[in-house]
């Protein structure tokens, strides 16, 4: 089965600042969006709110040692509140800002991925970044555990003509959960909703398996199209993901 990559959560591309009041008729009640208040809120849709992405963002690079972290992790909260991915193109860093993205290489081969930063850390001497394994992964660095790297920060339109440029296929994340029925649930409801292409994908560490549910998108313009559709339901949280074997 190909797995979903929560590569960014480059979000929308416009801030989702829909006023209508949510339908939430036809949403699960444990899966309401948390912009929409409840008592208790919902503990496990994954998923986070993003800025206005015009906001311009520094390119200059800092170099470092960089590690990785894994199943230790998968399923845990991360800086953000979304569940931490082991599998997701997603990196930890004391001082970038959470849900931005850096474009990181590793100097000792020239491998370049690009990452959201979801997380804190890494909390060891002499280490600037703490990648997810599939980053590390695809970095040619999971074997030796860590390797020098350049750290760019880059805007999210940039991230995504990046990826699109790779002429990799990117889905927009509506949520994540480790159980599948609620994942199944929304995926219902989306259908009802006229989301016909929405799937569910799994992404799975040796204890844990995270259930998530997305749809295709060809460009940024269709993305912020979803977007706009989403909020009218509530949904004002999404990511955007990439395929891969």
């Amino acid at each position: 089965m190909k797995k979903l990559i929560p590569i960014l959560s480059i979000a929308v591309l416009v801030s989702c600042t829909n006023t209508t009041k949510p339908n939430l008729a036809n949403l699960p009640q444990n899966i309401i969006p948390s912009s929409v208040e409840t008592t208790p809120p919902p503990p496990i849709v994954t998923t986070t709110k993003y800025k206005n992405t015009t906001n311009k963002v520094a390119s200059k690079s800092k170099t470092g040692v960089a590690s990785w972290y894994g199943n230790e992790f998968h399923g845990k909260k991360t800086a953000t509140g979304e569940l931490f991915d082991m599998n997701a193109m997603t990196a930890a860093h004391n001082t970038l800002p959470l849900d931005s993205y850096a474009e990181i290489t590793n100097t000792e081969n020239n491998r370049t991925v690009i990452v959201r930063i979801n997380d804190r850390g890494p909390f060891f001497d002499k280490r600037i970044l703490d990648l997810s394994y599939s980053a590390a992964k695809q970095l040619g660095m999971d074997e030796a555990g860590t390797s020098k790297v350049a750290i760019k920060s880059i805007a999210p339109e940039q991230a995504l003509k990046q990826l699109q440029q790779q002429n990799q296929s990117v889905y927009l994340q509506i949520g994540s959960f480790r159980d599948k029925k609620l994942a199944q649930d929304l995926l219902v409801n989306l259908k009802k909703q006229h989301f016909s292409e929405s799937k569910i994908a799994s992404s799975s560490s040796k204890k844990t398996t995270l259930y998530k549910v997305f749809v295709p998108i060809q460009s940024a313009h269709n993305a912020s199209n979803l977007n706009d559709k989403l909020a009218k339901l509530g949904i004002t949280a999404t990511q955007f993901v990439t395929e891969t074997n």
